[in-house]
């Protein structure tokens, strides 16, 4: 296990597309768990959708996809690598994210190869599911 730390000390996102803002503990190369805080200042909450601002969805899946990532580069094996995304399957989305809510993130991966993997992710706000998706990935060197 590492310590929890800063995400941007292993993806290679920035904001604005960094959407995590820590992780809570990783286990290299096998999953990990993070947090992302909504403010309500995100740009996109202001067109999605005024008066009524909703995180969209597929800002959560990519949420998801920095968390895995995170397990995955913290890997000695695969560290300095660029994950990307091959593939997203059953995607759900159970609840409304809005402005004030924390996500809490949980992705554990799977099939680990040289050249790809999956990984399956959650996130959920206050206990409740908010979203729960299957991803595939492969690994750009």
């Amino acid at each position: 296990m590492v310590a929890p730390m800063h995400p941007g000390d292993l993806l290679p996102h920035r904001p604005p597309f960094l959407l995590v803002d820590e992780i809570v503990d990783i286990q290299p190369g096998t999953g990990a768990r993070g947090r992302w805080h909504l403010t309500g200042k995100e740009d996109f909450f202001a067109g999605h959708f005024p008066g009524q601002p909703t995180l969209p969805g597929v800002l959560m899946v990519e949420s998801l996809a920095q968390v895995g990532a995170a397990a995955l580069l913290a890997d000695e094996r695969f560290a300095g690598s660029l994950p990307l995304f091959g593939g997203i399957d059953r995607a759900r989305f159970r609840r409304q994210v809005v402005p004030g809510e924390t996500l809490d993130l949980e992705v554990s991966l799977s099939h680990l190869s040289a050249k790809a993997g999956r990984g399956h992710g959650r996130a959920v706000v206050d206990g409740a599911r908010a979203c729960e998706v299957d991803m595939l990935f492969v690994i750009s060197r």
